[in-house]
């Protein structure tokens, strides 16, 4: 077994996996303590968390033919860094999301891994691989393999190369030597924590999933808390930050797969172009990216807050065109950035566009932009 095992994690290191590690099939790893952080409701709105909590909590239910399990973490970091200045109104979007879908590219490599395990082996191996959309909890099972542990930011981190890394799992019917998991090295260290806009961090190692910016720029399918909008800034798609300060990512080393780059236009992207970007330009745009995950609906409602934040006042006309969008979530978050704005030419079209609204939610937002546009009582400020 310590031969194979051996092997196992040599060859999925020369499939590209930068972490590599194996543990026996059991019970999750504080699984309680997901159960308990369904029950208190900080999934927010993530139905299938609590559809799938049994097949999470126990993955013998899920491969109940499974001995053993291979984790594995491959590297996606990209040396760019945010934009101190930039020349016009930009976005940001999560590292993870520059290049293609890390679905597929793990699935392909995992699958390959697996074949290499029965070439080894004599006899039929029965395998299958999960990467992120199954109902696995891999963090920590990935931590009982001994590849990182959870941090106080619930990311998975390794102490020699941080946490920029997708995770994935290979389920096998066979004995194999398992590895120990790591201590805990997060210390006193809290700039994850301290570092959160949204105040995200009920605690060390608990996320109120309704208040990360991940969550609210991807998973929320409706309109986003008011009072969270003006802390999201400019991001427009996930975060980034509490692993930006985490410092064992300070010496992460760049991703060797071109694959996980930036697309053209992902890495701080313009923001007013893609405010007019349609159904086909989004699909053909973002194929083969994580992005689609957003839907346009979610990503147009992004990109307006976004531009709210910036106060960019060049961003009415099209902010404008928004407020006419065939969504209702697209024109509230329209309504809102302009009021955001409160540039003269910003109140002129929201008071125009209220006399034609019929949906009730967006009259609601249309009203609170103009009166936050004219602060209650005085006038808008000139463009």
């Amino acid at each position: 077994m310590q031969a194979l095992s051996f092997r196992i994690k040599s060859e999925a290191q020369s499939l590209g996996f930068a972490l590599a590690g194996i543990s026996p099939v059991t019970v999750a790893p504080r699984e309680d303590s997901f159960a308990a952080w369904l029950r208190r409701g900080l999934g927010g709105e993530m139905g299938y968390l609590q559809r799938t909590e049994a097949l999470r909590r126990d993955p013998r239910k899920l491969v109940p033919w499974a001995v053993s399990v291979v984790s594995v973490g491959m590297n996606y970091f990209t040396p760019h860094e945010r934009p101190k200045a930039p020349a016009a109104a930009r976005g940001w979007i999560s590292r993870y999301a520059w290049g293609d879908d890390y679905h597929d590219v793990m699935r392909q490599r995992l699958d390959a891994l697996l074949d290499q395990i029965r070439s080894m082996c004599d006899g039929p191996i029965e395998g299958r691989a999960f990467v992120d959309s199954g109902p696995v909890l891999e963090r920590g099972i990935a931590g009982v393999a001994g590849i990182g542990w959870i941090g106080k930011n619930t990311q998975l981190i390794s102490p020699q190369k941080g946490s920029w890394f997708f995770l994935g799992e290979l389920f096998l019917d066979i004995d194999l030597e398992y590895d120990r998991p790591i201590r805990d090295r997060c210390g006193r260290c809290a700039l994850c924590l301290d570092a959160c806009p949204t105040g995200a961090f009920v605690g060390p190692y608990i996320l109120d999933a309704r208040r990360c910016i991940s969550y609210l720029t991807i998973e929320l399918k409706g309109a986003i808390p008011e009072d969270l909008r003006p802390l999201i800034g400019n991001h427009i798609f996930g975060c980034d930050i509490c692993q930006e300060v985490c410092p064992y990512n300070v010496k992460t080393e760049p991703t060797d797969d071109a694959r996980f780059s930036p697309r053209e236009g992902l890495y701080a992207p313009e923001l007013i172009p893609l405010l007019s970007i349609t159904e086909d330009e989004f699909r053909r745009r973002f194929k083969g990216s994580p992005l689609l995950r957003a839907k346009l609906r979610g990503f147009l409602r992004n990109v307006a807050v976004a531009l709210g934040n910036l106060k960019s006042a060049e961003a009415v006309p099209a902010l404008g065109r928004a407020l006419a969008d065939h969504d209702p979530l697209v024109r509230r978050h329209a309504a809102w950035a302009l009021g955001e704005i409160a540039t003269s030419e910003a109140f002129a079209v929201l008071t125009g566009s209220l006399s034609s609204e019929k949906d009730v939610d967006v009259r609601e937002e249309i009203s609170r932009a103009v009166a936050h546009g004219n602060n209650g009582t005085q006038p808008p400020r000139a463009s």
